[in-house]
């Protein structure tokens, strides 16, 4: 019975300290580092001095947003002579080649195998000339100032990598994936941002995020997450990650919960695949700062909060009936109970589309952490795929 107890006891706290105390943490560690190194504000560099970059598509049947990309991309704010445009369009068997055909400012590499995202970045990046990349996805808008937002933060040496922010596109009548998955990424905003400002930002969204050319490494092709893998080995290589909240990607959110819940599952076994592999991040006496933050943020997320709180509601109802304080364990038993409640009558709302944001906190809380269990098992049945090829979630 003591061992259930420390076994709760711990349980919570690592459940609290990573979705909420950590930010709070990181909140105040910031606040402390800034009051002795205060910010430093740079200007944007002028067009004389702005390198060339390659804006780097990587897609796969993208038909419907072919046109709506390509004009986004010569509206952004950069020296037409200065910006190349690559489309990387490995597989893809729909009009999205003949449709990039009527934009004679784009240069298209294809082939007609799939063999995912990850084996189509290793063969476009060989052709990269470029001391820049900014890679960003087919189904987002960049805001027009964001190229420059992004080099101008490359003025920092020791800067490799830099995250652009993801900002979620939620109309009125979007249901119960959109909203969720758009409060989730400004929660996750704020993160990246503090992260940043402490040291470094963990981990690049593939919406927009771009690095130095010299520091692209190839990456195994059935890697699920490769902005991930790709953004952390540069940190590995003694950089920072830096993050632009003023260069931004528009994205709408999934259709349903469905698609969302593919998206999730991806993701969340992308994340126990990156954390094997980049377990040297690990070690605190090599990495410093920058394991903390990387545990904290990322590892916990995705491997031992879910299943500890997942663990709380059994430990809690046999503590409830065998501990000589009934009554405190009787108070966290019906606040539990409580917050599955509201999780299920959000999810019954958004069957009926019916959008509640106070429910839908704790149903997409609920829904990621299910799917991280579920991401278990989806690594398992990839595990000899060897390509990193995925279904695509149906956007809103």
């Amino acid at each position: 019975m003591k061992f259930c107890e420390i076994l709760f006891w711990l349980s919570i706290f690592i459940v609290f300290y990573t979705y909420i105390g950590y930010g709070i943490l990181l909140y105040v560690l910031v606040k402390i580092k800034e009051c002795f190194y205060p910010l430093i504000q740079h200007t944007i560099p002028t067009d004389i001095d702005l390198p060339k970059l390659t804006l780097f598509i990587a897609a796969y049947n993208e038909e419907e947003v072919v046109h709506k990309k390509m004009r986004n991309c010569l509206e952004l704010d950069y020296p037409a002579d200065k910006l190349q445009i690559l489309w990387v369009t490995d597989g893809s068997n729909d009009r999205t080649n003949e449709l990039l055909s009527h934009w004679p400012q784009a240069t298209v590499l294809h082939q007609p195998q799939r063999q995912g995202k990850t084996a189509a970045l290793n063969r476009g990046m060989r052709f990269v000339q470029t001391p820049f990349v900014v890679f960003t996805d087919a189904n987002t808008s960049l805001n027009r100032e964001a190229l420059r937002k992004m080099m101008d933060a490359f003025t920092n040496p020791n800067v490799g990598c830099v995250a652009g922010e993801k900002r979620m596109n939620v109309r009125p009548q979007d249901r119960a994936a959109s909203s969720g998955e758009g409060m989730y990424w400004k929660y996750e905003s704020t993160l990246k941002a503090l992260d940043a400002r402490l040291y470094s930002a963990v981990g690049a969204a593939g919406e927009l995020f771009a690095i130095r050319r010299e520091l692209f490494e190839e990456m195994e092709t059935d890697t699920l997450l490769d902005d991930f893998i790709l953004s952390l080995r540069i940190v590995m290589r003694g950089y920072t990650l830096a993050y632009c909240a003023d260069a931004y990607a528009m994205e709408s959110g999934s259709a349903n919960m469905h698609e969302e819940a593919k998206r999730k599952v991806r993701i969340a076994a992308g994340g126990l695949q990156s954390i094997w592999r980049l377990r040297p991040l690990l070690n605190p006496f090599r990495y410093g700062v920058f394991s903390f933050q990387y545990v904290s943020h990322r590892v916990l997320r995705w491997s031992l909060t879910p299943v500890l709180w997942f663990l709380l509601l059994p430990l809690n109802t046999f503590l409830l009936f065998t501990t000589n304080a009934p009554l405190l364990y009787a108070v966290i038993w019906l606040l539990q109970a409580l917050f599955y409640l509201m999780g299920s009558w959000g999810y019954y709302l958004s069957t009926k589309q019916i959008k509640n944001k106070i429910l839908f906190i704790p149903y997409y809380f609920l829904f990621m952490n299910v799917n991280v269990i579920r991401g278990f098992n989806y690594l398992c049945k990839r595990k000899n795929k060897g390509s990193g090829a995925w279904e695509k979630a149906k956007r809103a």
